[in-house]
């Protein structure tokens, strides 16, 4: 479990990071944890600002944390959950932390 992201979680701090070596991704997380298909440790939040494959921002994102490089906690911070938040997040099969 990453504890810096929990923290952020925590917090709310906005986040910023690399996704698979690109650009950065400006980032609100909301919840953390296992992925209940492929078993992989993910991080579901509303994406603010950055790179978008879809290129349709701001909008609510699920990123592979093995995949996330050069996470930055920054001092900005929002101060409740985006519309559509879910604290059961029905995609994870564990939470490790959520708002």
């Amino acid at each position: 479990m990453n504890t810096q992201i929990c923290q952020a979680i925590a917090n709310k701090n906005v986040i910023e990071f690399r996704y698979k070596g690109k650009w950065i991704r400006l980032f609100e997380p909301h919840t953390y944890g296992i992925h209940k298909d492929t078993n992989n440790e993910v991080l579901s939040g509303y994406q603010l600002g950055g790179f978008s494959e879809s290129g349709n921002l701001p909008d609510w994102r699920l990123f592979r944390v093995s995949e996330i490089t050069s996470l930055t906690i920054t001092q900005d911070k929002f101060l409740s959950p985006r519309p559509g938040y879910n604290s059961r997040d029905s995609r994870m099969s564990r939470i490790f932390c959520t708002i």
